[in-house]
């Protein structure tokens, strides 16, 4: 481990840059540092006085921050959190315009260029895509993977945009792809807060680095405390970097290079970085800076004070190791600058970030006072005197909201619900065109809204023909990903037994053989960090297929599905997109664990990534062509039971097509209508002949996804001619099958057509016992 002591001016005898050159440099960062720490002062002003609602901040980290800032390159990519502030500004990625205009919450992607409103302050970002979804070129910027609150959230996509580096290095079929990676050459900067290092995607992500090598500098920003817990809570030997000893890379064994250096040393910290860069960049060996002494002169966030828990002299400890104050004395001691200079330079930082702020809030307030006009105008036309009282609330109104102002149209439409007049009618249509604009402001870009969507995906039959082979089910996926990966070279598969057994089902059985370990590869049993790198890998232009062994084991990776991929193309208004795809099996109605249907946690974690549930091989083969073909990330969830059963293999294996959320009819009847999916679909074809015997005519239909679920409406089109519905569901009471119906009932006007009550057939209330008579 690398210790930097350095606690002297730089050596510049034998540097390139003339002295008054590298004199204003110095100045320059320092000017930054300043600049950064009064956006955090004053941001936590417009919390404390009601225009933001809340404020998180990255004071005590500038000098640290912009010694990074100066090795990252374009092309660089950043997966940070929301401390990072001064290396958002010193990087270009970020400005304090834009930063004030997040913390107002401005709806305008111009504004707010990370997330046009929807994330709060300090949450940075870079556009990935342009208006049409297309790729931008990542060679020409500073990349920022979108950030996300939950804490060590941004370990895990780190290990797949660095593993991209490694792969457009290794693997020059890839070399066409020049908007993505030149040779390698790129570093992923992680930054993480110390109290972050307990979290187990921490772990998971820096034992895969360390094995996969990837080009990483991880900076772990230690300010000794998390919130009010301080480190010898936290970590043991209360001190993160003696605990990860075990990591340093030596002569027998790659892994970390670590350093460690002090957070208020400006010459240790641009030496500590210079270094670290050059190892990742140029040997693609990962590194840790464990970034010490580090201070938080605000405490946590803006909802709370930071005395209630530190000592009087660890606050006094702060104030004389905060790194803004040392480095002032530094350049006072080392005679780069007066103090009169340095006075001079704090003084035009605050002008300039005050006048930073003051223009952020006048363009949110022109946004808000223009929608404030227009509601006016629109209430002023009408004569109902009913609409008196709200319009002159309206017209008094000195700061109002989007909230405000459409709560008052809402109310006066409540008012007037009796009133048929051309005036109300006028103002209704009006109303319902802001409905569209603000339903673009905060509800749009779930998923891809372009033609890189794969619901747009043109259907194709599969093929078959008398000599079609019948086959076991898990040959015809195996076919299917053959004729993939020799079609399309950014194809990438990895995952827990993935490739010298190709997975335990044998879906890749051969293929490490005939694509390669850089393209078919085992993991080690660390969900988070297999999720997250085919996020990342999928932000860099590469086509992941990440494999969960069984679907219980997917919880274990909520967290990032959740919070990081199922979110990313919304917080980003669609900025972002990682389209990868994660494979995983289940439904085998036998047994506690790797058999359930969790299905409900996924239904309510997983909104922003399809849902596919097939109900054999052919058609989970047909959703991965489709899926490949697209840019949104999705969920395939096959059939643990049905590996080996007998399919017919279609000839156009890598062309026939499955269309992502339409369910299919797959038996006609005229009594009932019985929605399922998976392998329950199999026992409901088993009993439609029993009730056949009684009389009982049943139309089954097959979901295939339960996101999007059913977007032609096959199922209520079966229910106006059955009148009743059943959904049979492997899920637990009220799992799965209570979507299901909500879906069919309200979005499909099913309840219209009802003769009888709806009901539902799921599984018990707890998980499936092991042997079969249960």
């Amino acid at each position: 481990m690398i210790d930097s002591k350095l606690n002297a001016p730089m050596n510049i005898a034998t540097s390139k840059l003339s002295y008054d050159d590298f004199r204003e440099i110095i100045l320059k960062d320092y000017e930054a540092a300043v600049q950064s720490r009064y956006v955090s002062l004053l941001g936590r002003k417009e919390v404390l006085t009601g225009k933001a609602k809340f404020g998180i901040f990255g004071d005590g980290k500038e000098v640290a921050q912009i010694a990074l800032a100066k090795v990252f390159e374009e092309g660089d990519w950043r997966s940070g959190y929301y401390r990072d502030q001064t290396l958002a500004f010193a990087t270009g990625i970020s400005s304090i315009y834009h930063f004030f205009s997040q913390l107002y919450a401005n709806p305008s992607l111009e504004a707010d260029t990370s997330s046009a409103g929807r994330q709060m302050v300090a949450h940075f970002s870079t556009a990935l895509t342009d208006s049409e979804g297309r790729w931008k070129n990542q060679l020409q910027q500073k990349n920022s993977f979108s950030d996300i609150s939950t804490t060590g959230g941004q370990m895990a996509r780190t290990l797949g945009l660095g593993l991209a580096s490694k792969i457009y290095r290794n693997n020059k079929d890839l070399s066409y792809l020049k908007y993505f990676s030149d040779n390698g050459n790129e570093v992923v900067f992680c930054n993480v807060g110390n109290a972050s290092t307990s979290e187990g995607v921490f772990w998971e992500t820096i034992n895969a680095a360390g094995v996969k090598q990837i080009p990483a500098v991880i900076s772990i920003w230690d300010d000794g405390y998390g919130i009010s817990v301080p480190n010898d809570v936290q970590t043991t030997k209360s001190d993160i970097s003696e605990v990860i000893r075990g990591f340093q890379r030596d002569e027998k064994n790659a892994g970390f290079e670590i350093f460690k250096v002090k957070g208020w040393d400006y010459p240790g910290l641009c030496e500590t970085y210079a270094l670290a860069a050059r190892s990742a960049r140029e040997k693609h060996i990962p590194c840790i800076v464990h970034v010490t002494e580090l201070t938080q002169p605000q405490g946590h966030s803006s909802s709370g004070s930071h005395e209630r828990y530190k000592s009087k002299e660890r606050l006094q400890w702060e104030t004389e190791y905060d790194c803004n104050a040392k480095m002032r004395q530094w350049l006072l001691d080392a005679g780069i600058a007066t103090e009169e200079e340095l006075k001079n330079i704090e003084s035009e930082a605050k002008d300039y970030v005050r006048s930073e702020q003051k223009r952020a809030w006048v363009d949110y307030r022109k946004l808000l006072q223009a929608e404030l006009d227009e509601a006016v105008e629109q209430l002023t036309k009408l004569s109902n005197p009913m609409v008196e009282l709200p319009l002159n609330i309206l017209k008094s109104t000195t700061e109002p909201s989007l909230k405000e102002i459409y709560s008052t149209v809402r109310q006066v439409l409540r008012d007037l619900r009796f009133d048929n007049s051309a005036e109300k009618a006028e103002f209704n249509q009006w109303y319902t065109s802001k409905q569209e604009i603000n339903k673009d402001r905060y509800n749009s870009k779930l998923f891809v809204e372009n033609e890189y969507s794969p619901l747009e995906v043109e259907a194709v039959e599969p093929i078959y023909t008398e000599d079609s082979p019948i086959i076991d089910g898990r040959e015809v996926l195996n076919a299917c990903f053959e004729a993939n990966f020799q079609n399309d070279d950014r194809l990438i598969a990895f995952g827990e037994d993935v490739g010298k057994i190709g997975d335990v089902n044998q879906g890749f059985a051969g293929l490490q053989e005939k694509f390669g370990e850089g393209r078919i590869f085992d993991t080690g049993i660390r969900e988070s960090a297999i999720i997250g790198k085919g996020i990342g890998l999928a932000a860099r232009g590469l086509r992941p297929i990440a494999e969960i062994q069984y679907l219980d084991y997917l919880i274990y990776a909520l967290p990032v599905l959740s919070d990081d991929l199922a979110s990313l193309s919304y917080r980003t208004k669609g900025q972002q997109k990682a389209p990868v795809i994660i494979r995983t099996r289940g439904h085998r109605l036998e047994g506690i664990w790797h058999s359930g249907s969790p299905m409900t946690v996924l239904l309510g974690a997983l909104r922003g990534l399809h849902i596919c549930v097939p109900r054999n091989m052919t058609q989970a083969a047909g959703m991965y062509n489709t899926l490949i073909k697209g840019d949104d990330p999705a969920l395939v969830v096959e059939c643990l039971n049905g590996y080996r059963l007998k399919e017919k293999m279609p000839h156009n294996i890598a062309e026939f097509t499955v269309p992502i959320g339409i369910a299919e009819v797959i038996r006609e009847g005229s009594d009932i209508t019985v929605v399922s999916y998976g392998s329950t679909l199999r026992l409901v074809q088993e009993a439609a002949m029993e009730l056949d015997k009684l009389g009982i005519s049943i139309e089954i239909i097959d979901a295939q996804c339960l996101q999007p679920f059913d977007r032609t409406q096959v199922c209520g089109a079966s229910m106006s001619k059955t009148n009743r519905i059943l959904v049979v569901d492997e899920d637990m009471p009220g799992g799965a099958s209570a979507f299901i119906l909500q879906q069919i009932l309200e979005n499909q006007n099913g309840y219209y057509h009802l003769d009888s009550k709806p009901r539902t057939l799921s599984a018990k209330p707890h998980r499936p016992p092991y042997g079969s008579d249960g």
